[in-house]
């Protein structure tokens, strides 16, 4: 009798055991086929986001404060990237003038960007006049300078680009005009293109953001 209730216990014991490693199997099988969900589809306001983000060329510039600046220097926060100079008759002070106003309707639950001008003109834009420039849109606004073709890799890698000209002894600037969103990892996550409305700019943003926390916390860290 007594072999009987151990021989019955016993195989209990082992149908136990197999189904309760059944149900953890089956669980971590789901979660390693547990694929993040797509980007969000923002083309309806002027948004484009990557799967994932796209890797930034190396650089070493200064900004407007006169330091110098690199790769590592985006990472830790989000930022609003513009390809532009401060001498740029209509799109830049357009383009400029319509992140400030999107700066300034973020709610508070949002991770604070920065606001960043990479000039396309680095013979005139220098350290103290980037620093006058984008000081008048506010303290979280920033300029980088520096080599031209150093300029000119990094515009590159932000889907932008940019040519010079002269105009009756005047240089002008051709240059993109759209935005480029980096995440807190240094990688260009998004673009915007014109034209831009500081509302659809804060709405993506938040899309955009939710959407990496969910999916890609690293990269959401600010």
């Amino acid at each position: 009798m007594d072999r009987s209730i151990r021989l019955t216990l016993t195989i209990l014991l082992l149908v136990v055991v197999l189904i309760f490693g059944l149900v953890v199997g089956r669980q971590v099988l789901l979660v390693g086929n547990d694929e993040p969900s797509p980007a969000p589809e923002l083309s309806e306001i002027n948004t484009y986001v990557y799967d994932q983000g796209r890797e930034i060329a190396k650089f070493e510039l200064v900004n407007e404060q006169g330091e110098t600046v690199t790769r590592e220097s985006l990472k830790g926060k989000w930022t609003f990237a513009f390809v532009g100079y401060t001498n740029c008759p209509d799109i830049c002070p357009a383009a400029m003038a319509n992140l400030r106003r999107s700066d300034n309707l973020l709610p508070d639950d949002l991770p604070q960007p920065e606001f960043l001008l990479v000039t396309a003109d680095p013979e005139h834009d220098t350290p103290e006049r980037l620093r006058d420039y984008v000081d008048f849109f506010g303290e979280n606004f920033h300029g980088y300078t520096g080599d031209l073709e150093t300029l000119r890799k990094l515009a590159k890698s932000l889907n932008a680009a940019f040519s010079h000209r002269e105009v009756d002894g005047e240089l002008m600037v051709d240059h993109s005009g759209h935005f480029a969103l980096i995440n807190p990892e240094g990688e260009m996550t998004a673009v915007f293109q014109p034209p831009h409305n500081p509302e659809d700019l804060v709405e993506a943003y938040r899309e955009i953001y939710e959407w990496t926390r969910a999916n890609h916390s690293r990269a959401s860290r600010s």
